[in-house]
């Protein structure tokens, strides 16, 4: 840092009113050059101040802001962990807000919320207590399930789930994700689905269709509640099973082959003794099993890998193509059905009769890209083959020559074609996944049924339909909740829509 000169006698050249005015028109920047100058001590600063026609106080004032600038960038930052960032009004209200958050939020238990109050808030709370904040938020939770119109709803994705035993009847919304049905019941049988799905009837739930698996409680109630509403089936059950199929022959071929190589290292072995004879028969009769069995396992999943890849994939031929290689995969399996029928009948079984079920995704997108080949003006057969160019490899050149192919049909329409068969793919569910992935996440609250009964589901209901996607395969669920993406607008935060007013810093 420069030193300050103290105790020198002041020349008159130092106050010169002709300097001082230079000094003034002198601009930041020729001020930063200045004392950047003095402070690099290149010259003297009297020769510096006589080129510049300013006096050596005001180059010694300048180098001293500098020299303060660049002690202040170098300055270790001091440590401000213990500044107060902002307050915090803690009243009843907000710590029972508090503690449902830690509950649903955080999936804390009931003694860990009265642990937090106590470690962090010095404030203690009586299990009872935290009960009754719960049980009060159910009420209003029920209240506001109750109101909700569910006439928006085109495609219901209902479902059975098990907790301790207990079935449990769920219902999602394939589009927006809202859980409308979500109760505990004691059967799963046609009474107490249709007595349910009626209940949701008056509620304004009509939906085009719906998506399930086999389960015959929930398709014998459907169609005594709805006989107007198709079911379709499920295709995630029957990709499953059969891979499991696949995969259980694939490990069987995999020990006979194992099983060959020991055999023919001990032959080997014996052979060397001149004992190979004995063992010569045995080695032929495993040999032709194995052949037998990896020859079944590769052509079960070639079929497995038809099934999912191509009949039963969003993006494929029509329905009636469709149709015919399904049956031709199930008359396969048909005839390997005696080299293992333990596990090959019932796969093939559940195929055959469940064909229309599974195929009835593929009218529905007949029926749409009917409607795009007449909105473009083109034949319907380009449609599906703009769709079934999702099926191919990006990275090999059979995708290329095939979109070249396409695009100098459709010419200009194709890439708003190529667009809206995406949408529509999109929009097309097949499963009933969204199901599955709601029964991971009732799983961490399973604690709650304890504490407050099955009622708690009315809570999680409320709560996961009015909790806004902080992330999202799809962009425009992000920021939005299930119930906001199904009504259509915006709603308040699900703690304001309880009663409670959200802290917000000034």
């Amino acid at each position: 840092m420069v030193t300050q000169i103290i105790g020198t006698s002041a020349s008159p050249e130092q106050f010169s009113p002709k300097k001082t005015a230079i000094a003034s028109r002198l601009g930041p920047q020729e001020r930063k050059n200045l004392s950047l100058q003095v402070l690099a001590q290149s010259e003297p600063v009297s020769r510096l101040a006589q080129n510049n026609g300013v006096s050596r106080k005001f180059l010694y004032q300048q180098a001293a802001k500098a020299s303060e600038a660049i002690d202040e960038a170098f300055t270790a930052p001091a440590d401000d962990d213990d500044k107060v960032l902002f307050h915090l009004p803690v009243t009843k209200k907000w710590i029972r807000q508090f503690v449902l958050s830690l509950i649903l939020i955080c999936h804390s238990s009931f003694r860990g919320v009265i642990e937090i109050l106590a470690d962090l808030f010095d404030y203690p709370i009586s299990l009872g207590t935290v009960h009754n904040i719960v049980r009060g938020a159910i009420a209003k939770s029920q209240q506001i399930n109750n109101a909700q119109d569910l006439s928006p709803i085109r495609i219901g994705l209902p479902d059975e789930i098990f907790q301790t035993g207990k079935p449990v009847l769920v219902g999602v919304d394939a589009q927006s994700t809202y859980c409308y049905l979500l109760a505990a019941e004691e059967h799963r049988d046609e009474t107490t689905w249709g007595v349910h799905l009626l209940e949701l009837a008056e509620k304004g739930l009509h939906p085009d269709y719906t998506i399930a698996d086999g389960g015959s409680g929930l398709r014998a109630g459907q169609a005594a509640a709805w006989d107007n509403v198709p079911c379709h089936g499920d295709v995630f059950h029957a990709e499953r099973d059969l891979g499991k199929l696949a995969f259980f022959l694939e490990n069987r071929a995999a020990g006979c082959t194992t099983t060959r190589e020991k055999l023919e290292r001990k032959m080997q072995r014996a052979k060397n003794k001149g004992k190979g004879q004995s063992l010569s028969k045995k080695l032929a009769v495993v040999r032709k099993a194995e052949t037998v069995a990896v020859r079944l396992a590769k052509d079960v999943r070639i079929l497995a890998d038809w099934m999912q890849n191509d009949i039963l994939s969003a993006a494929g031929p029509n329905l009636q193509t469709r149709q015919q290689l399904y049956d031709f995969v199930v008359e396969e399996l048909r005839a390997l059905e005696p080299l293992c029928p333990h596990r090959i009948t019932g796969v093939r079984r559940m195929l055959e009769n469940q064909r229309d079920n599974l195929l009835a995704f593929a009218g529905v997108l007949d029926e749409r890209f009917a409607d795009l080949a007449a909105r473009f003006n083109v034949p319907l057969f380009l449609i599906h083959a703009v769709s079934e160019l999702k099926n191919l490899d990006q990275n090999l050149p059979l995708y290329w020559q095939r979109r070249a192919a396409l695009q100098k049909k459709l010419r200009e329409p194709f890439h708003p074609i190529e667009t809206a068969v995406s949408e529509v793919i999109a929009e097309t569910p097949r499963a009933s996944s969204l199901v599955e992935n709601l029964n991971s996440r009732l799983r961490n609250y399973f604690f709650l049924r304890r504490h407050i009964g099955n009622d708690y589901l009315d809570l999680l209901r409320f709560f996961l339909n009015h909790r806004r996607f902080q992330r999202s395969d799809r962009p425009e669920r992000v920021g939005k909740s299930p119930a906001e993406l199904l009504n259509g607008q915006p709603l308040p935060h699900w703690l304001e829509l309880l009663g409670f007013e959200r802290f917000k810093r000034n």
